[in-house]
């Protein structure tokens, strides 16, 4: 069975505790896309995992990880990561595979990537780690692939430096390498889980282009990046905040206008831990937005939500989401591909009592109180799309399973 994970709103949305947390369950994990610009963050006992290119279930002992064809992996990034690993105990050796036809991004990439972004009038707000640069090569034909880095054809255009720091990696990278598709045809009958990177709306496709990822961050992605097929996938779950945060440059309609010491912006910022996992940029902070929601719901076949950060709202006597944007006269409740509308959207924001007491203690739908519940059915009703997991803290054991994803429908 296989089953797809990806961010349903700008990234950031709790990705990494939910892989980790499904993951027990799962044979294998295969993240897809993305590079180090990704960050996901996992606390288990008293320990907290950044991961920012190895799949989020390296964290069990028995499962192997996967880095798949659409990723960009910068070589000294990844091996700092796994030592860091390492470090707090976690053995990967043998349990850490790459497909050969990942992108490698090469040292150079990154004061490209800086000079470009210096040079817009309208900067995207990368994290100048030499990601988009990396697609970008890709996509011209000029990139280097795991499965290229032997071969003096391949190398042949490359700087010096590029190649000495190629031939410096490659005895690592080589054991580590598999072909990717045939490996997952002959463990078919594993449990598989995909895991996306960044989220649906910095899709290079269906994101809010061009202050998008260059990579696919959608839920296709795992079929074209994945080493799968398309009827393969069993099942899409999106994963989102009980609010929504955005890092970097963009369109933001839900975005909090206060956010000075004391605002509902900085409260919830603080209260959720929202600063960057790569970066440690503080993130933006606005209503959750159930028009950017729902279509990331339609434009990715997602079949059940995974709401996150609940527990945030524990100590509001009330709070707002969005339901409609306001542009010009007219109310919407679609999601425009016009980055001006989008900028020009107004938040038509319906209100929401709050529960007031911490539900971090909750293990069940029936544990929640009543407000918690009714909001919940509210994104429901909203999205058309049933919620089967909420988190209610960063632990791995403060999760409430409705439904699991491992029981086809």
């Amino acid at each position: 069975m296989n089953v797809v994970i990806i961010g349903a709103q700008w990234g950031d949305e709790g990705k990494g505790k939910i892989v980790d947390y499904l993951a027990q369950d799962a044979g294998i994990v295969v993240r897809f896309s993305g590079g180090a610009n990704a960050g996901h963050t996992i606390v288990l006992s008293d320990t907290t995992y950044a991961l920012h290119l190895v799949p989020s279930g390296i964290l069990y002992a028995d499962k192997t990880v996967l880095l798949g064809s659409g990723m960009v992996i910068e070589p000294s990034a990844l091996f700092a990561e796994l030592e860091d690993l390492k470090s707090k105990g976690i053995q990967w050796e043998g349990r850490v595979l790459i497909s050969d036809r990942a992108h490698l991004v090469l040292p150079r990439y990154r004061q490209v990537d800086r000079e470009l972004e210096s040079k817009r009038k309208k900067p995207i707000g990368t994290t100048g780690r030499g990601i988009g640069v990396a697609y970008a090569f890709k996509a011209s034909r000029d990139g280097i692939r795991l499965a290229d880095i032997g071969d003096e054809d391949c190398l042949q255009n490359l700087e010096k430096e590029d190649k000495a720091y190629l031939a410096e990696w490659r005895p690592r990278l080589e054991p580590m390498a598999v072909d990717l598709v045939s490996y997952l045809h002959q463990h078919q009958n594993s449990w598989t889980l995909f895991e996306g990177a960044q989220g649906a709306l910095l899709d290079i496709d269906t994101g809010t282009y061009p202050f998008v990822s260059s990579g696919m961050s959608c839920a296709a992605g795992a079929a074209a990046q994945g080493g799968i097929g398309p009827r393969k996938i069993d099942r899409i779950l999106g994963v989102f905040k009980a609010y929504t945060t955005r890092v970097g440059n963009g369109p933001f309609p839900t975005e909090f206008k206060d956010d000075s010491p004391g605002s509902l912006s900085s409260y919830i910022r603080t209260t959720g831990h929202e600063y960057g996992t790569t970066t440690g940029r503080p993130r933006r902070c606005g209503y959750l937005d159930l028009v950017a929601l729902r279509y990331a719901c339609i434009v990715n076949s997602i079949d059940r939500l995974v709401l996150t950060h609940l527990d945030v709202y524990d100590e509001l006597p009330e709070f707002e989401a969005c339901v409609g944007y306001r542009i010009g006269d007219k109310v919407v409740q679609d999601f425009p591909a016009s980055v001006k509308d989008l900028e020009q959207a107004v938040p038509v924001l319906k209100k929401f009592e709050g529960w007031k007491q911490p539900i971090d203690s909750c293990q069940s739908w029936e544990d929640l109180p009543l407000k918690a519940r009714e909001y919940v059915e509210f994104i429901e009703d909203y999205t058309q799309t049933p919620i089967s997991i909420i988190s209610v803290g960063s632990e791995r054991k403060k999760t409430i399973i409705k439904e699991s994803p491992w029981i086809r429908s």
